[in-house]
This record gives structure tokens, sequence and C-alpha cells, in this order.
């Protein structure tokens, strides 16, 4: 990674991340809560400050795209889309399993993200870090009873579970897919948004 603006709003977190040579700026927040929209731009123009860096500089403009909150994906990704479009620069997608697995060292693991209600966003790695689960929705019962190691970012109850810091991540993801440039960028939706599922049980007027 050289020069870059990377966001990420898909939790209840906010990360804005700008590198400029050896010159990196992190903005972070623990708790935007549906604050994302509002903060946004504030971090990512104190982030491009802090590491003396223009938009129009970047190699590219990296967002996490997901699972996790619906609407943070949103932001983050019109977000990335604006600055790229405007800068003319390429545009790298990283999930939400790539900020815990590209910071973990183990064989064979899990990666897991709350999805409310017992249920969680779950995807497998092995050696070299290849996927041997593809992203699924699926029960906190299921998850345990694959028997390996639970990285996340949340506070998760599962055993064999480590939690890593969300702040420390968007790094070494970004690092990872950097060479994965491209000109479109869309969510990782693993499931359908709660609006969804209502509007297809009873049409627009039961959400």
């Amino acid at each position: 990674m050289n020069k870059c603006l990377a966001i990420d709003c898909s939790s209840r977190y906010l990360t804005v991340l700008a590198q400029n040579g050896e010159k990196t700026c992190l903005r972070y927040l623990d708790s935007c809560a549906m604050r994302h929209s509002v903060l946004l731009m504030d971090k990512i123009d104190a982030a491009l400050k802090g590491a003396a860096l223009c938009p129009d500089e970047c190699d590219f403009i990296a967002a996490v795209t997901g699972p996790g909150s619906f609407t943070g994906i949103r932001i983050g990704i019109s977000a990335a889309k604006g600055f790229a479009l405007a800068a003319k620069k390429p545009l790298v997608s990283v999930t939400s399993f790539d900020l815990i697995a590209y910071n973990v060292t183990e064989r064979d693991f899990l990666v897991a993200i709350d999805a409310a209600h017992g249920y969680f966003y779950v995807c497998g790695y092995g050696e070299g870090r290849k996927i041997t689960l593809e992203p699924c929705y699926i029960s906190g019962e299921r998850v345990q009873a694959f028997g390996l190691p639970v990285f996340g970012f949340e506070e998760l109850n599962f055993s064999n579970y480590t939690r890593l810091n969300p702040k420390d991540c968007l790094f070494t993801a970004v690092e990872g897919n950097k060479n994965n440039l491209s000109d479109t960028m869309t969510a990782l939706y693993v499931r359908k948004s709660q609006a969804e599922e209502n509007f297809g049980k009873g049409g627009a007027n039961n959400r």
C-alpha cells in the first residue's frame, strides 16, 4: 500500500485510514451508532490532512463492503465511490471478514460477525487464508459445532473465541487487497435486510 484512503462504516464503530507512503493517519470512533453519515466526512478530512494527502494523489480508494450494518455499509460505499469518481481512481473492496482474517495467523479458523437474534455472519478459512466455508448466515449453535477457533471484533460468547480491535485491523486488510483494483464496488449482503424481508412477507405496509 502506497497512497490510499480507506473507509469502514460496516459496524457500530467508524474507521478512516489515510496512507501516504510511510505516513499513516488513522481516525477511529468506537461507537457511532447511527451517526456514520454525520461524522464520516469530518473524519475523512482529518485523516487526509493528517497524512498530508489529497484524494487525487491516491492510488485507490477502499471501503469495507460488509456484511454488517446495512445502512453503514451503504454510507461507506457511497463515500468511496464519490471520492473515486471525483479523483478518477480505482476502488478496492474489503469485506468485514477480511478485516479479521488478514490479522489472524491460525491455520484453520472462523470469522464471526454478530447478525443479532442469535445468528451470525460466518466465513471459514484454512491454510494460506483459503476460504473453506463460504460466507453464510447461521446460528450460534452451528458456529460452535464446527469446533474451530473463532475470531471477531465484537464481544461474542463462543468458547475458543478471540476478539480483535477493529482499530488495528483495517491497515492489514487493505494491504492484503490492494492489488484487487476495480471500477465497481458492491455490498456483500449475506442475507436480505430486515426491510427487504418484511417487504417480501407483506409488502411496503408491513415494514
